[in-house]
């Protein structure tokens, strides 16, 4: 895109080029395969000029603040040698640039719209409370259109003065572009000069904070997370492996255990409206706090459950994604998910002026829309899980990413401390409205016995135990899931009956079920049973099988061998 950008009149302050960059063995990877970035602690991807950086993703294993900051440097040196290759190109071309003819403010529309609202504007920037800052602009502004509106338009057509709609359009335009001007410099103005932000706060000073877990009773985990005017409610639902998501995609992925969704009704801006499909907002906040959370989630054998965290955004004022992945980490913990460690996430800001920065802990979204910089940073008291960053500027330089990066690992680290004043620790307890799972393991060659033909075995099972869940992968592990452990102990001992193989030289208690004159057939567990030849009932001469043992008595034998059939001998001889 950025070199046919270069190729064309348009416009365009490139070249910008991208990477990939992993991290395998504490060795830099640009553009790695997916078995490299299987093997990765660092899966980042990273964008810029030739001089600055202007985008960044990843998601990464707790990785410090200093090696992330390293993939970025290394990542923009391979930028820069693709930069120099679209200059290359875009030498050979020549093609020269169109001007573009820039909307001009008048000067008197400017000079009388200051004089009218500039005063009070300023004033309404600085109130603290969010809505009522809103609504105060809001008020503000139409008032001054209302004031403005009733300039005369008027044109003359054939010697007849008529109103001119389309000037008085674009005069009370460039009055609504003055207004948001105002806003704009006086919020800028507070930061870079004053060091005071609209809400009253330092520079990277954090809103207040509190929150709650297990609130909502009834599901396998909830959490509140409340940070200034913007709040999260976390919650948790387990199941089974079996209910994973379905990926039918171009990548590597085709399953997906964990699944984080975002949700961001109207209401929690105080607005009303139609609340349809997931949209970019949705999609990309729960993207980036699924990565976060992604890293300390623990594997399918430690916790064999299919896990999804919804977040509900119940009131916004910037930096909702962080507060999801806040009140979903608690969420976790509440339901007793094993995580790794507790994960939060602060969203940083920028105000550029020349040379001079300002950086900004836990934007508002106010300091989101008028800043030049969304940096959002997630990840545990170790390290960095999650990254994201987005500017309005032509990029960012090496002095202020690592600015950046550590006020966050403060922030973060605060953040991190009133979580854990909230939950400690890891509930020990699953939820008793949580199914309960068992994981077994049989041989894989068994799993067509378990199955049946049709399916009709494994079937007459389920029914047979309360419809209880069962999930059989390819290698051999079988999970059982249901409400209630006596259904899974019972499905479970069946199949392992059912799969259950003999070893030779294995001493085992069974329960005559069949005497012939030749010896006496033993059962070893239901479904399976071995055969003591007459010979190997005693140790001494036995004329009679009945003169030993009877249908129905408990005896101890031992196993000595399994025919290519898989038929057992067994000896009570031995056993003695």
């Amino acid at each position: 895109s950025s070199l046919v950008l270069m190729l064309s009149d348009i416009p365009f302050l490139g070249p910008v080029s991208g990477v990939n960059v992993g991290r395998v063995n504490g060795e830099f990877v640009i553009n790695p395969d997916s078995d490299t970035l299987s093997k990765s602690d660092i899966d980042l991807v990273v964008s810029g000029t030739s001089v600055a950086i202007n985008m960044v993703e990843a998601q990464a294993k707790e990785v410090s603040e200093g090696d992330m900051l390293d993939a970025l440097l290394f990542g923009h040196e391979e930028i820069k040698k693709l930069n120099n290759f679209q200059n290359q190109i875009a030498k050979e071309v020549q093609k020269e640039k169109m001007v573009p003819v820039l909307v001009k403010i008048d000067d008197e529309i400017k000079k009388a719209v200051l004089a009218f609202a500039e005063k009070d504007m300023i004033q309404a920037v600085s109130l603290h409370d969010k809505l009522e800052r809103y609504a105060k602009i809001d008020e503000i502004k139409e008032n001054t259109i209302k004031h403005f509106e009733k300039q005369s338009f008027f044109k003359e057509i054939d010697g007849v003065k008529v109103f001119d709609h389309e000037a008085q359009k674009e005069y009370l335009k460039q009055v609504g572009m003055v207004l948001d001007g105002i806003v704009t410099k006086e919020v800028r103005r507070l930061i870079t000069e004053d060091k005071v932000r609209p809400d009253g706060r330092k520079t990277d000073e954090i809103r207040p904070l509190s929150s709650m877990v297990g609130i909502l009773p009834r599901a396998h985990g909830s959490a509140l997370f409340t940070r200034g005017q913007t709040q999260a409610l976390g919650v948790v639902t387990l199941g089974a492996l079996g209910e994973n998501q379905i990926i039918d995609g171009l990548g590597v992925e085709d399953t997906k255990r964990f699944m984080l969704h975002y949700n961001f009704p109207p209401y929690s801006v105080g607005e009303t409206g139609r609340y349809g499909s997931p949209g970019r907002r949705e999609i990309g906040h729960g993207a980036l706090g699924e990565k976060a959370l992604l890293q300390v989630l623990p594997d399918e054998e430690t916790f064999p459950y299919t896990i999804r965290v919804v977040s509900e955004i119940l009131e916004s004022n910037g930096s909702s994604s962080q507060a999801t992945i806040c009140a979903g980490t608690m969420a976790l913990m509440n339901a007793g998910v094993p995580i790794k460690a507790p994960v939060a996430g602060i969203a940083m800001g920028l105000i550029m002026d020349g040379d001079n920065y300002t950086i900004l802990s836990d934007i508002q979204g106010m300091e989101d829309h008028e800043g030049d910089m969304d940096f959002k940073v997630a990840g545990t008291e170790q390290g960095i899980t999650a990254l994201q960053m987005d500017i309005k500027i032509s990029g960012i330089t090496e002095n202020i990413l690592k600015e950046a990066l550590e006020q966050a690992r403060k922030g973060r680290l605060h953040i991190l401390k009133h979580m854990l004043e909230t939950i400690p620790a890891v509930s020990k307890e699953l939820s008793p409205y949580a199914p309960k799972v068992k994981m077994i393991r049989i041989n894989p060659d068994k799993i067509r016995d378990v199955i049946g033909s049709g399916g009709k075995i494994i079937t007459q099972i389920i029914e047979d135990n309360d419809n209880v869940k069962i999930d059989i992968e390819q290698d051999g592990r079988v999970f059982l899931m249901h409400q209630e452990q006596k259904w899974i102990e019972s499905a479970a001992e069946r199949i392992l009956n059912m799969t259950r193989e003999a070893q030779i030289g294995e001493i085992l208690e069974g329960k005559v079920v069949r005497i012939e004159a030749f010896g006496a057939f033993v059962e070893l567990w239901p479904g399976t049973d071995g055969l003591v030849h007459i010979s190997a009932l005693a140790k001494e001469r036995v004329a009679k099988v009945e003169d030993v043992v009877s249908v129905g008595d408990q005896i101890i034998v031992k196993v000595i061998g399994i025919d290519d059939k898989g038929r057992i001998k067994l000896s009570r001889k031995d056993a003695l």
